[in-house]
């Protein structure tokens, strides 16, 4: 299988470049032309970002399984189109070829219709990293269903928020999961969120941990009981594949909740078409995939990385792609290394988090382990430092082995702007150069075009892109002017990225981080007003603030600054139980890494939280704080600054 659309060479990055600025229609359309439509496009691109409204392959139609899957089962029912690692190395591998997949998704899809699941409805799926997850996902698309992945370490709070913003009427989930050393009582969470839940019909739980869980009459159906009732149903059919229910180009094909600057999450909604063509363009020429490799995104399915690299974007081009259960440091910190050796892994694309934990760990957990096979690293989530840059490339690739350092994000669907593995340089923490189709530009707070450079020939600036290319979301499920206001309302027709950016004379990007009140933790975003919303649950708390601030494993730590009642005392036990409470409001991944008992929070006379002098705080910065005689309460800045955790 040859890929017409890959890029070989610098020269062919140029030209390519040219033809999507210069001819977006013709460029995309012949790309188009490599997947299967069962009607042509009117119209290959239509919009305007005041709106916004973005039309890709207008008036096309699809089913993006037949891509991902019925397409392959000629020439590769064969292949390993998903081979399963599980959390216990000891516990048996499963090798999911595409005609193996094909069969489980057709059955998913029946026993979806089974249960009165229609074309545009919401299935909630709330699952531990299992085979029949990324079956549950390709389910939902093969009839038209829109999924919406829930990651397993969301509380019940958090799951009852995207259940009613959603309107989900379905959810699919494990009793439970194994993650590390962990059973995760997934079940038990998803019983927890729809006390109160009006919206929700079914309940389908896969057996994975065997932990004790209670099923409701009339709501929750076992897994592997609906699947068999669903392929005796197919079989006695007499047919060997189940209708793909044929969807427009821009219909949606799932919602992805993401954190944003105020404190409800925002679903973000991709569609068919266009989501399709630029996962599968990204994926093969960021990597550089070549037919046969093995590729191993170490995400979660339950982020967006997961969507586009694990599922989405690889099985449309026909790859095999490493699906992994646990987490890299259990039972050791050699788990990656083992992976890489044992299936001969050719792309690893994992998170600096990742890679600066298991750095800490030293050269012992590499031993043993022959990682000759690997020709590509990526690295995503948030910009990478120089030194993790360093050791990957050492240590891991022998320095044989590009690295691709991505920038992208939920919003986009697939990767912006990144080097592609050995065709495009490479620079240490840079993300280098933008894809095809993406037209960057640098502004500053007032939206003026940046054109002026530092001292070190920098441009710097705001990043905002000024079209739109097949894989950008197309609006906020529920609420179209949230996506209006979040995305297209900051700058005059621009995407804002909510990103600050450097820009070299060669036009390579360096991402510098949030400009907005979103943190970015271990490669997750939240935002600080969900933090803040959340700690302020607790009963002793008053008031609170939160800040990032550097962290060396998960590039980002949470600060918390917090008012309490004075009625509690405020020592290590009242950490303890507003930890616990953004841990049931959120989950664990929202827990505060610091927090500081405070008298007061400095404000301007308007009430306004003067945060940019808390973030000086939180990262160490005690002498330029900036003018601070504006504050009602100037004086509180010593306060904060002397009492510093």
């Amino acid at each position: 299988m040859k890929y017409p659309y890959q890029i070989n060479s610098m020269e062919e990055y140029h030209e390519a470049y040219k033809n999507s600025a210069e001819k977006p229609d013709e460029f995309w359309g012949e790309v188009a032309e490599n997947f299967l439509w069962r009607k042509k496009w009117d119209k290959v691109l239509e919009w305007n970002f005041k709106e916004p409204k973005v039309e890709w392959f207008k008036g096309a139609k699809l089913n993006i399984t037949e891509n991902c899957i019925d397409r392959h089962l000629e020439t590769m029912a064969d292949k390993p189109a998903i081979i399963w690692e599980p959390n216990n190395p000891e516990e048996r591998t499963r090798i999911v070829t595409y005609s193996r997949l094909h069969k489980r998704v057709c059955q998913v899809a029946q026993m979806l219709l089974n249960n009165g699941v229609k074309k545009g409805d919401r299935v909630c799926i709330y699952m531990g990293m299992v085979p029949e997850l990324a079956y549950a996902v390709l389910g939902c698309a093969r009839i038209g269903a829109i999924h919406s992945v829930i990651f397993g370490g969301f509380s019940a709070q958090s799951i009852a928020d995207r259940l009613e913003d959603a309107k989900a009427e379905f959810i699919i989930t494990c009793d439970g999961a194994f993650r590390g050393g962990k059973d995760i009582p997934l079940k038990s969470i998803i019983d927890d969120a729809l006390i109160g839940n009006k919206t929700v019909k079914k309940v389908i739980v896969y057996t994975r941990t065997r932990r004790p869980v209670s099923m409701l009459k009339g709501r929750d159906l076992w897994w592997e009981d609906e699947m068999d009732y669903a392929l005796s149903q197919i079989e006695k059919n007499n047919v060997v594949t189940m209708p793909a229910t044929e969807m427009d180009a821009e219909d949606p094909l799932f919602i992805l909740y993401t954190s944003g600057s105020t404190g409800k999450p925002k679903g973000v909604v991709h569609t068919v078409g266009g989501y399709m063509v630029w996962t599968t363009y990204s994926f093969v020429n960021v990597f550089q995939y070549q037919p046969g490799q093995v590729h191993f995104c170490t995400a979660d399915i339950g982020w967006i990385t997961g969507h586009s690299y694990i599922v989405y974007g690889p099985l449309a081009a026909g790859a095999t792609s490493v699906m992994f259960e646990g987490i890299p440091t259990w039972p050791d910190a050699g788990r990656f290394w083992d992976i890489v050796d044992k299936y001969k892994v050719n792309i690893l694309y994992t998170a600096p988090t990742a890679i600066r934990s298991l750095m800490s760990y030293g050269l012992d957990p590499l031993k043993g382990n022959d990682l000759s096979s690997l020709k590509v690293l990526g690295t995503v989530g948030e910009p990478i430092n120089e030194e993790a840059w360093h050791w990957y490339d050492e240590k891991i690739g022998k320095k044989n082995c590009p690295i691709v350092d991505t920038w992208w994000q939920t919003e986009t669907g697939g990767v912006l702007i990144s080097n592609l593995a050995g065709v495009t340089p490479s620079k240490p923490s840079w993300a280098t150069l933008p894809l095809p189709g993406i037209q960057p530009v640098l502004v500053d707070e007032r939206g003026k075009e940046v054109t002026e450079r530092d001292e070190n020939g920098l441009l710097k600036g705001n990043l905002c892109i000024k079209a739109p290319w097949p894989g950008i979301l197309r609006t906020t499920y529920g609420d179209h002017e949230r996506c209006r206001k979040n995305y297209f309302a900051t700058y005059e027709n621009l995407y804002f990225t909510g990103d600050g950016v450097l820009k070299d004379v060669n036009g390579n990007y360096r991402i510098t981080g949030r400009v907005d009140d979103v943190l970015n933790v271990s490669g997750h975003r939240i935002g600080t007003a969900e933090i803040e919303n959340a700690i302020n649950m607790h009963a002793s708390v008053v008031e609170s603030a939160v800040v990032g601030f550097p962290h060396e494993i998960k590039g980002q730590g949470v600060y918390a600054f917090v008012i309490t009642d004075k009625k509690h005392s405020e020592d290590e036990l009242s950490k303890q139980d507003i930890l616990e409470t953004v841990s049931r409001i959120i989950g664990p991944i929202a827990k505060p890494d610091k927090i500081q008992f405070v008298n007061g929070l400095p404000k301007t006379r308007s009430g306004k939280i003067m945060r940019r002098i808390l973030r000086k705080i939180a990262e160490g910065e005690t002498e330029n704080l900036g003018d601070t005689t504006t504050l009602l309460d100037p004086g509180i800045v010593d306060e904060i600054k002397n009492n510093k955790v």
